[in-house]
């Protein structure tokens, strides 16, 4: 590794030999150091939960100043990252990248197998520790994460992948989230304990769940959490970086509000001139605003009107999830608007929710959150205010699995999930102006300062990062309306999309 590690950074540096130290930080220092340095607070508990890092699955450090301190672990093959993805394999959904789904499937069931798996799968002790019963498992040995025992335990194999989903998939993924709630809260009072912090900040997969994120919050230790927006692996390579920065090199940190995280916007980004040129070379028929203002005054026009926008500005973002630079947007009032965005644009499965970008200012007004609380991130699930809940709870409650999906639920029903929950995001000034601007336009129309945010991708495919990639996602689904900076394009006046400029322009047509 240290010898092609050197090739690259000779190749990089022109063919010059690396000469410089190579510093290999542990998984988990990597994790802690993205969740606490980035962060806004001098001093904090900090938890780790994913699969596993070398072998470590779970972590606890203490950090203060530029420093990090490691005080507890758990190690492999007892992982709540691996619990959860072998339930997410079990479901039919793949693993690293389906547990969100099977986070999103789990208010369509009832925890009726939560105790069954404290009794038989994992022995969770009251500070979240816990061991497996490995022998209901098969990832150490084998090529799949559940063995016969597990199948037999449930009475079923596992669900073929894109097959029915029945009431049985939604009970084992409710039972399996409250599980992972339970291990996550007893995890952060064991942290609370040995550091004595108000603050916490997470990282790993597992703080990808944000509705064990929410409920933290809620009925956890500490009076306020920051997760780092990238906390899966991706997010390691920030962590190794700043670990070395201010850990081994000394170099001052200053935490400050918001954070340093820069709204997770570090991606690439593309001005209008590039985006003019190629949108001309592929004859895109366009208006463009004269400046931001009246781009926001159009668009959420449009965004009133209950057109589906493709949301393409500045730096794309870093981490899962998207946060109004490659966003498709909506009008949350409607009813129709979750299938519509699912079957039509995300071509995904219907159960799917999507989330709110609310402004910073007015969430407590939507959501039961304290005034000012911030979810900047969208990585907290909150309930949706009674004073916004507009639905037949009674038809709720008598509706089995997707059934729930046809049940009013809330004034804001394209973000309200059928247990009256919703991720949401929080918008500020301060990490994105122009989004807050969209959102500010589209209730001074309609009263509601909120909107449907969902990545700018389809179902398999990566959030898309230039103009040509949010180009061909627009003409490829039934998205009303592309804007990329200031330009706007309208589907009824674009060309007859011909599935063969894809292949002419990849590889051919270079940004300036």
């Amino acid at each position: 590794l240290r010898r092609e590690l050197s090739r690259g950074l000779a190749r990089a540096g022109g063919g010059e030999r690396w000469r410089g130290p190579l510093v290999f930080t542990s998984h988990h220092e990597s994790h802690a150091a993205s969740a606490f340095y980035p962060s806004p607070f001098e001093e904090a508990a900090v938890v780790c939960a994913d699969g596993v890092g070398e072998w470590t699955t779970t972590s606890i450090f203490r950090g203060r100043g530029r420093r990090l301190e490691g005080l507890s672990e758990l190690r492999f093959p007892h992982s709540l990252g691996l619990l959860y993805s072998a339930f997410t394999y079990y479901a039919g959904f793949r693993v690293n990248s389906g547990e969100y789904k099977l986070m999103g499937l789990a208010p369509y069931g009832e925890p009726r197998f939560e105790q069954l798996i404290l009794d038989t799968l994992v022995d969770l002790k009251p500070d979240g520790s816990f061991r497996l019963d490995l022998s209901y498992f098969d990832y150490c040995t084998g090529l799949t994460m559940t063995g016969r025992k597990f199948h037999d335990l449930f009475g079923a194999p596992p669900r073929a992948p894109e097959s029915e989903l029945t009431p049985f998939h939604m009970d084992l993924a409710a039972s399996i989230q409250r599980v992972t709630e339970r291990a996550m809260l007893g995890i952060a009072e064991k942290a609370h304990e040995l550091t004595g912090a108000r603050n916490l900040c997470l990282a790993g997969g597992v703080a990808l769940n944000c509705v064990s994120n929410g409920r933290l919050l809620r009925e956890g230790p500490f009076d306020r959490i920051w997760t780092q927006p990238a906390a899966g692996d991706a997010g390691g390579a920030l962590g190794a970086a700043l670990f070395v920065w201010h850990q081994l090199l000394e170099k001052e940190r200053t935490p400050g509000m918001p954070d340093s995280q820069q709204g997770s916007l570090l991606g690439t980004s593309y001005d209008d001139g590039q985006v003019a040129r190629y949108l001309d070379s592929v004859g895109a028929v366009r208006t463009t605003a004269a400046d931001d203002a009246e781009l926001v005054e159009k668009v959420a026009g449009l965004l009133a009107e209950e057109k589906v926008v493709g949301w393409f500005q500045g730096r794309m973002e870093f981490g899962p999830r998207a946060l109004g630079a490659r966003s498709i947007l909506g009008d949350p009032r409607s009813p129709d608007m979750q299938r519509t965005m699912n079957l039509k644009i995300k071509f995904r499965e219907s159960f799917r929710p999507f989330a709110p970008s609310v402004l910073k200012e007015r969430a407590h007004e939507l959501f039961e959150v304290r005034p000012g609380e911030e979810s900047p991130y969208m990585l907290v699930v909150a309930p949706v205010a009674e004073s916004q809940r507009d639905g037949d709870s009674e038809a709720l409650r008598r509706a089995v699995g997707l059934e729930k999906l046809a049940v009013p639920r809330s004034r804001i029903q394209g973000v309200t999930h059928v247990d009256h929950s919703a991720r949401v995001q929080t918008v500020d000034e301060t990490r994105n102006p122009l989004y807050h601007a969209l959102l500010s336009a589209f209730e001074g129309i309609t009263g509601c300062p909120a909107l449907i945010n969902t990545s700018f991708n389809v179902r398999g495919e990566p959030i898309v990062e230039s103009p040509e990639s949010a180009w061909f996602c627009f003409m490829a689904t039934d998205m009303d309306v592309l804007v990329l900076g200031r330009h706007i394009l309208r589907k009824e006046d674009q060309p007859a999309f011909d599935p063969g400029l894809l292949q002419r322009h990849l590889g051919k047509f270079a940004l300036d």
